[in-house]
């Protein structure tokens, strides 16, 4: 079997950032990396569960809507996929997760989706660990440009 691509990244050298990860036909992915990888330092289950309520439903009530594909974690615990149309500019996509990273760095109240009928997990939520990894992404990416989103060779 071939590889997939996202196992080709040297993750020892990979740094927390917004990276492209592929790009399929119209849709990009984006690979928001949120903790350095393989150094004991993974996102909660809580935590995780939170910033992908949150992100998910910041990014689908955006400007960009029409353009969210997916918006979910890695299975590694160290940051999300966004899959985003090509319509969505880099610069823009860079806008869109420091927009969301903002919601969830200041939200306040109920955790949308967050009710027994409407999650399979409802009860494991962690907002304090959530705003405190999207205030982290707020000062990673503040200067972040688009040649900033390839990997490092």
């Amino acid at each position: 079997m071939k590889t997939i691509a996202s196992f080709t990244v040297n993750h020892d050298k990979l740094e927390k950032g917004m990276y492209v990860s592929r790009i399929d036909g119209d849709v990009v992915t984006y690979d928001i990396r949120m903790k350095k990888p393989n150094q004991g330092d993974y996102l909660g289950n809580g935590e995780l569960h939170t910033i992908e309520h949150l992100f998910a439903t910041y990014a689908r009530n955006s400007a960009f809507s029409d353009s969210v594909i997916y918006v979910g974690p890695m299975g590694c615990r160290t940051g999300f996929y966004l899959l985003l149309r090509d319509s969505v500019s880099p610069e823009d996509a860079i806008l869109l997760v420091k927009e969301s990273f903002a919601f969830i760095s200041l939200f306040e109240g109920e955790i949308p989706g967050s009710k027994r009928w409407e999650c399979g997990n409802y009860l494991e939520h962690d907002l304090p660990a959530a705003q405190k990894t999207a205030a982290d992404m707020l000062h990673v990416l503040r200067d972040w440009k688009k040649e900033d989103t390839e990997y490092e060779a």
